[in-house]
């Protein structure tokens, strides 16, 4: 009889050295809020607004198998847009609607129907009082693959800049994203404490970028990245906070 496996444990914790902390980069999607319930509903509002304006994209987008094609081809005949979220997805609602024989013209508001919806977040419990706590002390830059708006989400008073893929042409876990954020606020990326939920594109990202690493592990998963291991882990931000101030 085989005897069961050991429970899987994650290695330590390296501890922070609160002394270097003088600024944050704060990931945005599944760290503020959760992704994937606000993708769904944007998809809703965008599936009824279609319905109304081009019936037959509406049917096709229906059927999940067609969809997904479409998105593959635009990603696979649109590699120039692997880092912009918001040109993919347009390019797959304008692709969507040549095929149904619609005008093709309506992708850019279908886009902003979609994009506008993508902005109303509903931000974890600890989301707001975390950044009032981070703000308060350093200067905060978000730091996202995504294309979420701090200030169209609400929450842009509490940072100083917003470096996104898209703009900046790479995204996590590329070290030149990490640095590039670290210079808008203003120091060396020793002094950045990177807070984010994905332990690679997070963690191992700001980990290879030389920063220290708060890893936001809300669902108990284990750290996979060893020998790299973040300073810290917690399960929500306001654990973190506690630890900043201690």
């Amino acid at each position: 009889m085989n005897n069961p496996a050991p429970p899987r444990t994650n290695p330590p914790d390296q501890g922070l050295d609160l002394s270097r902390i003088r600024a944050i980069t704060l990931d945005l999607d599944d760290t503020l809020w959760p992704i994937w319930p606000t993708i769904k509903r944007a998809e809703q509002v965008l599936s009824t607004w279609l319905a109304q304006h081009a019936p037959t994209t509406a049917a096709l987008g229906a059927d999940q198998k067609t969809l997904r094609e479409v998105r593959e081809e635009t990603g696979r005949t649109r590699p120039d847009l692997s880092h912009d979220l918001n040109a993919l997805r347009r390019e797959s609602i304008r692709t969507l609607l040549q095929r149904a024989g619609d005008d093709p013209s309506l992708a850019e508001p279908a886009f902003e129907v979609f994009f506008a919806e993508r902005q109303r977040v509903e931000l974890f419990d600890d989301a707001l009082p975390a950044l009032a706590h981070l703000s308060a002390r350093f200067p905060v830059v978000a730091l996202t693959n995504g294309n979420a708006d701090v200030h169209r989400v609400g929450i842009g008073a509490h940072f100083v800049a917003t470096i996104g893929m898209r703009e900046f042409g790479v995204g996590k876990p590329d070290p030149r994203i990490f640095h590039a954020a670290a210079n808008a606020a203003g120091v060396a990326p020793h002094e950045v404490l990177h807070i984010g939920d994905d332990a690679h594109l997070d963690g191992v990202g700001a980990l290879n970028a030389g920063m220290q690493v708060a890893w936001v592990n809300r669902g108990g998963h284990a750290w996979e990245h060893a020998p790299l291991v973040p300073h810290i882990t917690v399960s929500e931000l306001g654990a973190l906070c506690r630890a900043l101030s201690a």
